[in-house]
């Protein structure tokens, strides 16, 4: 038996990187696995938030503490209407998987966005435009009613969204007064 193992096992192709390169990726928020130099490739702009209004995150992104952890891998945020390419891409995927109607678009260099729950008449290979509107919300998914959950993976890890659209306040720690904190 190990032998035929031994035979079958090149066939399968190369091993997929491993689980803990994936979980380190994750486990620092979207941000490059530490100690390492690599990070998303950033569009040549900023990505545009992918509904009007302002910006309200309902649920943020909570990275797992391993590849099959709990956690929140994309945000949710509250959304009406109509939903625009965040940036340039090509629709990967239109439809519903299990009872969530849900739209992904490929923008290349290992980065594909994900939106739930979402309508849209567009098919697999269409391209689309940052700002073009895409798909509509509906009903459905995980999220809260009136949230879009939109998930980002970067070379199959998921990311952090919020990296992407910019003008992300970082945390400032301030002293303590003379009042206290």
């Amino acid at each position: 038996m190990a032998a035929f193992l031994g035979a079958v096992v090149p066939l399968l192709g190369p091993a997929p990187a491993p689980a803990a390169e994936a979980a380190d990726a994750i486990a620092h928020v979207g941000g490059p696995a530490v100690g390492s130099s690599t990070r998303p490739p950033l569009p040549d702009g900023d990505w545009l938030w992918p509904v009007e209004g302002s910006r309200s995150v309902v649920e943020p992104f909570r990275a797992p503490a391993h590849a099959y952890g709990a956690g929140h891998r994309g945000v949710d945020i509250a959304a009406a209407g109509d939903l625009r390419a965040p940036a340039d891409g090509v629709v990967a995927f239109a439809g519903a998987v299990v009872d969530r109607p849900l739209l992904t678009i490929d923008h290349g260099n290992g980065l594909v966005t994900t939106f739930e729950p979402a309508t849209s008449t567009l098919t697999p290979g269409s391209p689309v435009h940052r700002g073009d509107v895409v798909a509509h919300l509906a009903a459905g998914g995980h999220a809260p009613p009136g949230s879009l959950h939109l998930g980002v993976r970067w070379n199959g890890v998921y990311v952090n969204p919020m990296l992407l659209f910019g003008d992300v306040p970082r945390a400032v720690l301030l002293p303590c007064g003379s009042d206290g904190c």
